[in-house]
């Protein structure tokens, strides 16, 4: 796909932290192409506003038709609207041009709780909210846009975003960002749905510009072609290393900005994007209730069972895609460890079958047959990094699985045995060889290539949730 152009209108900051200029570091952060139509001139700094200055609605009309006139418009991020001559004057030339996707970050009341534009202002953005495909408040704006007080619990702030969904139309993106707790949820709501990320909160001060940075991610996030929830779960994960990184900036001595580009700042590693990637799915596998059930031992025997047999079936051909990893791959080292995994994962079948099983067999399931075809078709192409992305899953993601239910399992856990095989220290040691065996292989390939790679990871990964989903 094409660089999406995405068109920031906003105020600015001089420091860089919010506004267009955090809008723009955004946009390219996360492969688009930045524009920016100024709504006001703002004189601040990481400790507060001291002055605003807005030029004539006429100009503001210029500068967006300036831009629609030449430039096709993948997305539009709308940020501070000083008045309501300004808010009328973007719906104005939103009707007449129509951008595909329109992003609202209703920027009404400041972090302190101080209200940002007079009530004929306010009306004008509660009437342009119908324009948006996505509207962004903060709580406090929420609040503001449904006529109701300000949201204290998670429960009442995503009642609110349903309620403004269904007053205009657009998509919500409800942020708990400032709610009390050790965790930081947002989650879009559209449709009757709730679609949470959740995500830990980072103890820094360095918050300056974060809600005209996730709009602006979340706009560009679109434009490339992902859904909203995929949208979020991609941009959350990038603000929450930019919050992260925020404070080796040392920028300003008052509430700093966050770092844009801190995933430039590392070396590009294709694994790590990998695992962000797949956040959602990943959650999705802790809440599966077969994978709840497990970790606190109330697992019906049975259903463990028919587990069992259709891991063994599928460790049987999964042993044949690591024997193909085997002799596709770059180095000794390599050949001897995609061997070594083979051979172990056809003694693991055995010992499934001896200890647990018994002789009693199963024909494959649909989705164990669905993964193992997904995992044939992939060894088939006889492209060794895509299969080092396909199989690294089935490391990875037990790994994470297994070494945290081991923790929180009991000395008399009825399926103790089977937590400590994932959470064995010779497992997490060939987890981290698989990983790092992918990685390299990210490193010698071309872009197209680390795409397909990423393509059959997230493959692998669903279809390990939908694995564990079947019983």
């Amino acid at each position: 796909m094409s660089v999406p152009r995405v068109l920031s209108i906003a105020g600015t900051d001089p420091t860089g932290g919010a506004g267009v200029q955090a809008d723009l570091k955004s946009i390219g952060a996360l492969g688009g192409y930045g524009m920016a139509v100024v709504t006001a001139l703002v004189a601040q700094n990481t400790r507060g506003v001291r002055s605003i200055h807005v030029p004539p609605a006429a100009f503001l009309s210029e500068q967006l038709r300036a831009v629609s006139d030449d430039v096709a418009l993948d997305a539009v991020k709308i940020g501070m609207l000083h008045s309501r001559a300004l808010v009328e004057t973007v719906d104005d030339w939103l009707h007449d041009v129509a951008p595909p996707i329109v992003v609202l970050d209703p920027v009404m009341v400041a972090t302190s709780g101080d209200r940002l534009l007079d009530r004929a202002a306010e009306e004008a953005v509660r009437a342009l909210c119908s324009r948006a495909d996505l509207v962004t408040p903060n709580l406090a704006e929420l609040a503001v846009l449904t006529g109701r007080a300000p949201a204290e619990d998670w429960r009442t702030a995503l009642d609110q975003a349903h309620a403004l969904h269904e007053s205009s139309g657009a998509a919500v993106l409800v942020k708990g960002g400032h709610l009390a707790g050790g965790s930081s949820p947002d989650a879009i709501v559209a449709d009757g749905a709730v679609h949470e990320v959740t995500g830990p909160r980072i103890a820094t001060r360095s918050t300056h510009g974060t809600g005209c940075s996730l709009s602006s991610a979340m706009a560009t996030l679109r434009a490339s072609g992902l859904s909203w929830p995929d949208a979020l779960t991609r941009a959350k994960a990038w603000l929450t290393g930019a919050l992260a990184a925020a404070d080796a900036l040392q920028v300003g001595r008052g509430n700093g900005p966050v770092d844009h580009f801190h995933e430039l700042r590392r070396a590009a590693s294709w694994t790590d994007a990998a695992w962000q990637v797949t956040a959602r799915v990943r959650a999705d596998v802790d809440r599966c209730g077969f994978v709840q059930a497990l970790g606190d031992g109330t697992l019906a025997e049975a259903r463990f069972h028919r587990y069992l047999a259709q891991d063994a079936l599928y460790l049987h051909g999964y042993s044949r895609v690591l024997a193909v990893a085997a002799d596709l791959a770059p180095t000794d080292a390599d050949r001897a460890f995609w061997g070594a995994c083979a051979e172990s994962a056809l003694e693991e079948e055995s010992r499934l079958h001896r200890e647990r099983i018994g002789v009693a067999t199963q024909d494959a399931a649909s989705a164990t047959l669905a993964y193992l075809g997904h995992l044939d078709s992939v060894a088939a192409r006889g492209q060794y990094a895509e299969i080092v992305a396909a199989v690294l899953p089935c490391f990875w993601l037990y790994s994470d699985v297994g070494r945290r239910l081991r923790a929180l399992s009991a000395p008399a856990h009825p399926y103790r045995d089977w937590l400590e095989t994932y959470d064995d220290p010779a497992f997490a040691d060939a987890t981290k060889r698989a990983i790092a065996a992918a990685e390299a292989a990210a490193g010698a390939a071309s872009v197209d290539e680390r795409d397909s790679m990423t393509q059959v990871f997230v493959a692998s990964m669903r279809l390990e949730l939908a694995f564990f989903e079947a019983f």
